[in-house]
């Protein structure tokens, strides 16, 4: 877990946004369009990182295939919550 992570969020040229949208889902799960709003992107980059978390069991999706899916952080992620967060401690200090 700790590889992927460190991959998703600082060994990537997306990782620092993927890293704002772990953050923010941690807090509260939103939709991509609240998503998008929230860290000041375009819709459709949001919508990319959403699916290479996704896709990598980061995080999960309620109501996917509809334009309000909600996205929380998987069970995985909830479990290695602390890893992420000394990770990003790292990589937001550069």
């Amino acid at each position: 877990m700790k590889n992927l992570l460190w991959y998703l969020t600082a060994g990537t040229r997306g990782g620092e946004t993927r890293g704002k949208i772990i953050s923010l889902l941690k807090k509260t799960p939103s939709n991509a369009n609240k998503i998008a709003e929230m860290l000041n992107l375009d819709y459709k980059t949001v919508r990319h990182h959403l699916e290479v978390l996704e896709k990598n069991n980061i995080i999960t999706a309620v109501n996917k295939g509809n334009y309000g899916a909600v996205y929380f952080l998987s069970e995985f992620m909830q479990a290695n919550i602390k890893l992420f967060g000394e990770i990003w401690a790292k990589f937001g200090k550069k």
